[in-house]
């Protein structure tokens, strides 16, 4: 385990998810712990601190990345949860997924509004 990748990775996990992707960490480490390492590491480590994207713009295409795979909605939890918290505003998260029907269709689209509007009433946001 490279342990500078690995913090680095961390910290940007905690600034992005907190404890839902702590939460996720944590779920692994009974039955796959190097699975949460290569996410730390890997996904936040490596991917997420690049330069080039803002995290309002990570999320954004993390957004259209799930709910185009349809499928993700356990994820489309937690990154619409990181959206919010990196300062995407409901009105952005829901035209993100919207825009997902032209080269998604419907029913995917519709499972990630129905993600995101669960988790807008559970954090009492207002999506218009």
């Amino acid at each position: 385990m490279n342990a500078e990748r690995y913090q680095r990775g961390w910290e940007k996990l905690m600034e992005i998810d907190g404890e839902g992707g702590e939460r996720v960490i944590e779920s692994l480490q009974d039955i796959a712990p190097d699975l949460g390492r290569y996410v730390v590491e890997f996904a936040f480590g490596d991917i997420y601190s690049r330069d080039g994207l803002d995290l309002k713009q990570r999320q954004l295409v993390t957004l259209a990345s799930l709910t185009t795979q349809g499928g993700c909605e356990p994820q489309l939890q937690v990154h619409i949860n990181a959206a919010l918290n990196v300062g995407l505003s409901p009105q952005e998260i829901v035209e993100a997924i919207t825009h997902c029907i032209p080269y998604t269709g419907f029913p995917r689209v519709l499972n990630a509004i129905f993600v995101a509007k669960r988790i807008f009433l559970e954090r009492n946001v207002q999506s218009r």
